[in-house]
């Protein structure tokens, strides 16, 4: 058994940084796509362009941990996890507002006029394409789509 204090130091760069492994980076991201969720619908606050950064960060090395493991293990559905599985290079509607600094509602509205590209994975969950989130994020003041 390891000791907390040691794994955390391996995990610590002498700057302060933190390394998150890849193979708990969903994890993380989706505890904190959580938290700014929360806080952006209670204070309609902005999420500042570092942690939208590291949230890209963390979605990237999640997607490449998931591809690793598609690789490497035969494929295993994740009943009982909390998120629907989608197609590879997608993030959910939470994700996406919070990589855009608005709310769920509003990510969903943009679904709804088809400003924002989406594909229905469930009931009540959409698959938003990556680079096309990327596009509207960078895009939206142009009014020809």
């Amino acid at each position: 058994m390891s000791h907390p204090h040691a794994e955390a130091e391996q995990l610590t760069r002498a700057d302060g940084a933190v390394i998150v492994p890849a193979t708990v980076a969903g994890d993380v991201l989706r505890a904190l796509v959580r938290d700014l969720t929360a806080r952006v619908r209670a204070d309609g606050g902005e999420v500042a362009p570092g942690v939208r950064g590291l949230l890209y960060a963390l979605h990237a090395a999640a997607q490449r941990a998931e591809m690793f493991d598609s690789v490497t293990a035969p494929f295993e559905p994740t009943a009982g996890s909390g998120s629907a599985p989608g197609p590879s290079g997608t993030v959910c509607v939470a994700e996406a507002a919070a990589l855009m600094g608005c709310t769920p509602r509003h990510v969903r509205a943009l679904i709804a006029a088809g400003r924002l590209p989406a594909e229905r994975v469930g009931a009540r969950v959409w698959a938003i394409d990556a680079d096309a989130l990327d596009y509207h994020r960078h895009h939206r003041g142009d009014h020809a789509a």
